[in-house]
């Protein structure tokens, strides 16, 4: 049992904790940082879950990242991937959907790719989740190398 953010072992009780509270395996001192990122950021369990499922696989990302105009749940640069986690994915409005169109468009127009996944998908299937989001990252690696 180690933190996923620094490879520090971790105790019983440590370990507990951060499962409890965020469901992944943190030290005390970034399970503080995370609690603080979600007080201020409303940011979502599922996203710091999947940004630490990525991590555990090699895949380094940066959570909560603003591109100039909003806040990105997760980017990936190296492949300009944006991931975006939808919570209400089952109560979108008309023009909510309409925004979330504009925004993925005006991303392309930068060059990135944003992908939209519902929470539940990562409440239930983390692993799978994890695994087609590299697909998907080595599929936008050989479309970088071919530009």
């Amino acid at each position: 049992m180690k933190c996923l953010e620094c490879n520090q072992e971790l105790g019983y009780l440590d370990h507990k904790h951060s499962i409890d509270v965020l469901g992944i395996e943190l030290c005390d001192h970034h399970r503080i940082r995370i609690e603080r990122l979600i007080a201020q950021n409303g940011t979502s369990l599922e996203a710091i879950q999947l940004y630490y499922g990525l991590k555990k696989e090699g895949v380094t990302g940066m959570l909560e990242w603003w591109d100039g105009k909003k806040t990105i749940d997760i980017a990936i640069s190296r492949v300009k991937l944006n991931i975006e986690i939808d919570s209400a994915y089952d109560q979108i409005t008309h023009e909510q959907a309409m925004n979330n169109l504009e925004q993925v468009m005006h991303s392309f127009k930068n060059g990135f790719t944003t992908i939209r996944i519902p929470h539940f998908l990562i409440k239930h299937n983390l692993k799978e989740t994890v695994f087609n989001i590299i697909g998907i990252m080595d599929g936008l690696k050989n479309y970088i190398k071919v530009i």
